[in-house]
C-alpha cells in the first residue's frame, strides 16, 4: 500500500495558533511539517518529557524535553490583525502567480 502525502497549507516558520485540544490558544513558530503524518510541530507547544537511560555516554541518564507533533487540523494561521487563528487558500495573483491568503480576512501572506 503506498503512503498518501498530505496537501499541508501552513509552512516551516509561520507563526500559528492551537484551536482545539489541551493547548488551545497557545501561539508558536511552525519548526517541522509532516506532510506524511499529517502533523505540524509548534514550538512550545505539546512538550513532553522522556526518560533516558544510563549509558556509558551519559552515565547519569537524562530527562528529555522533546516537543511533539500536532494535527495540522488543530492549528491556524495566526491572523495579526485580528489576534485570532485562520485557515489558508489559495488564489491566482496577476502579478506574483499563486498566493496564499487568510480566508478570515482575505489578507496576502508573504
Amino acid at each position: 500500500m503506498a503512503e498518501s502525502i498530505y496537501k499541508i497549507r501552513i509552512k516551516k516558520g509561520d507563526t500559528v495558533m492551537v484551536r482545539s485540544g489541551k493547548y488551545k490558544g497557545r501561539t508558536g513558530k511552525v519548526l517541522a511539517v509532516h506532510a506524511k503524518e499529517n502533523k505540524v510541530t509548534v514550538e512550545g507547544v505539546n512538550v513532553v518529557k522522556r526518560h533516558r537511560k544510563p549509558s556509558r555516554a551519559h552515565p547519569q541518564g537524562a530527562i528529555l524535553e522533546l516537543t511533539k507533533p500536532l494535527w495540522v487540523s488543530k492549528v491556524g494561521l495566526l491572523d495579526s490583525t485580528a489576534k485570532k487563528a485562520s485557515r489558508v487558500g489559495y488564489k491566482l495573483s496577476k502579478t506574483t502567480g499563486k498566493v496564499r491568503f487568510l480566508k478570515s480576512s482575505g489578507k496576502e501572506i508573504k
